[in-house]
């Protein structure tokens, strides 16, 4: 198959008019559209080593959740750090794609993904629709909830602000978080997961009568990769389809 008829797939299958407006998602580099596609490498982050990877181990693309290009290139030269990996893919002749705000809210992306391994029940969207909410089995104390959502999601920590409330009715949104609190709580959310939750958020937790919890931007969205595998996987068996991890930051 050829790069353009995988980018086909997986804009139909992960729409573009899903991405928010601020958003840049799509074909960040593509040397070749008509290039061959046997080797597919996903990523949540295109970083240098997973470039690494992708030229040492013969990967003909990239598929990865977060954008190699957010804002505007002034220059292609390499002493800016992403001009310098849109080179070296260029070079290489290995296309990138990401697909951002959009798998996060497509059904079956990042926060289907994350739902499901918490083991929700009966999960809807809520707010813009990006988040999801559901319901867990049974309740439990905020304390064994973060020990559930540890082992979930492979997180080494996650941050707790306990107001006192029973688990039961959760929402959950991958990545940055804080602004929908609001939203959770609206929707009938007794807890809040996210990846990244400010201070003053966690702190006002308790007044505000739901319990919030915080497992890192990277652990409640690389799960996700998996579930593009499977996507690409099922729809064309010939490729070669990896999973990489891409997180660089180590807790000590």
């Amino acid at each position: 198959m050829k790069v353009r008829e995988l980018y086909a797939f997986l804009n139909e299958k992960i729409p573009p008019s899903l991405s928010c407006e601020w958003d840049n998602d799509g074909l960040m580099c593509c040397p070749d559209a008509d290039a061959e596609v046997c080797n597919v490498l996903i990523a949540l982050d295109i970083t240098d080593r997973v470039i690494d990877l992708a030229v040492t181990g013969g990967y003909d693309v990239i598929v990865a959740h977060h954008p190699l290009i957010f804002s505007p290139l002034k220059a292609v030269e390499p002493s800016d750090h992403i001009a310098r990996r849109v080179i070296r893919l260029i070079r290489a002749g290995i296309t990138a794609m990401s697909f951002h705000t959009r798998l996060d809210t497509v059904e079956g992306g990042v926060n289907d993904t994350l739902a499901r391994a918490l083991g929700l029940c009966d999960v809807q969207p809520f707010g813009d629709g990006c988040g999801r909410i559901g319901r867990l089995p049974d309740a439990m104390s905020a304390a064994d909830f973060a020990t559930l959502v540890k082992k979930a999601t492979g997180a080494d920590q996650v941050q707790v602000s306990d107001s006192g409330h029973p688990v039961l009715r959760v929402a959950v949104l991958g990545g940055s978080g804080s602004s929908d609190v609001a939203d959770a709580a609206d929707a009938g959310a007794d807890t809040y997961l996210s990846g990244e939750l400010k201070h003053n958020v966690l702190t006002d937790a308790p007044e505000c009568g739901i319990n919030l919890v915080a497992a890192g931007h990277f652990h409640t969205e690389d799960l996700v990769c998996k579930t593009l595998c499977k996507w690409i996987s099922d729809a064309f068996p010939s490729l070669q389809v990896d999973v990489t991890v891409s997180n660089t930051v180590q807790i000590f």
